[in-house]
């Protein structure tokens, strides 16, 4: 499995020669991606906001991985999209792409279509994509990496994440304001066991700017060893190079 990062909360996700592009919004000052560059085969939305769909137009005819409500709303605005499954997801399921599975999990945040008080996009997701289907049986070969979209802290990610999914990296929002900050960003790294985390969702507007530095003291103060990566944008971190 290999991450790409590209500002904001755009993730690339390779599980072997599968491509998934999550939350596609290449207007930050992380990157120099020309968005056209990419050509995933899915693309994972964890909610409706502005600055998570952005550039959802760019892939038109590419397999959407979000909520019935997302879905359709990207059909209805950006062109001809099939769903996985041929429909829209929901919380606490899991799908098949090809070589990945990803399951859709809880994040605490508001749903405005666009960013607008005009139409809901249902709840809010982050998801947790793995190479092996989740079961309760731990396999020590498999990887995983927990995407947590927009969100505060919340219990879900020390009761259902982190000990049935089993993350092993984590990208977590530390912007404040929005979001999490670096402190419970923290402690949402403890609470799902984590061996990488990633600070994303930062510096990419004036009330969302921090210093990821901060993060890393946290993540030590809350008593974590995970390691955090704090990435420049367009950096790819081979995980799989990493844990084995």
């Amino acid at each position: 499995m290999k991450l790409t990062w590209y500002g904001h909360s755009t993730w690339h996700v390779e599980v072997d020669g599968t491509d998934l592009l999550i939350d596609p919004f290449f207007d930050n000052p992380k990157t120099e991606t020309d968005p056209e560059e990419l050509d995933p085969d899915y693309l994972l939305l964890t909610h409706g906001h502005a600055d998570h769909i952005g550039d959802v137009d760019r892939y038109e005819g590419t397999e959407l991985v979000a909520t019935p409500e997302v879905v359709e709303y990207c059909r209805d605005e950006f062109g001809d999209f099939e769903a996985v499954g041929g429909m829209g997801m929901n919380l606490g399921g899991t799908v098949e792409c090809d070589d990945a599975f990803v399951t859709m999990v809880r994040a605490d945040h508001t749903n405005g279509m666009d960013t607008s008080y005009g139409a809901s996009g249902g709840m809010p997701a982050g998801f947790v994509v793995s190479d092996t289907k989740p079961t309760q049986i731990s396999d020590e070969e498999s990887q995983s990496f927990y995407h947590a979209g927009d969100t505060s802290l919340q219990t879900e990610m020390r009761e259902v994440v982190g000990p049935f999914l089993e993350p092993d990296a984590a990208a977590v929002p530390i912007g404040d304001h929005f979001t999490m900050g670096p402190m419970q960003a923290a402690v949402a790294v403890d609470w799902v066991d984590a061996d990488y985390a990633f600070p994303m969702h930062y510096d990419t507007f004036p009330p969302i700017e921090q210093d990821p530095e901060d993060f890393r003291k946290e993540v030590k103060g809350a008593g974590s060893d995970a390691d955090v990566q704090i990435h420049d944008g367009d950096e790819t971190f081979d995980l799989g190079a990493e844990l084995y």
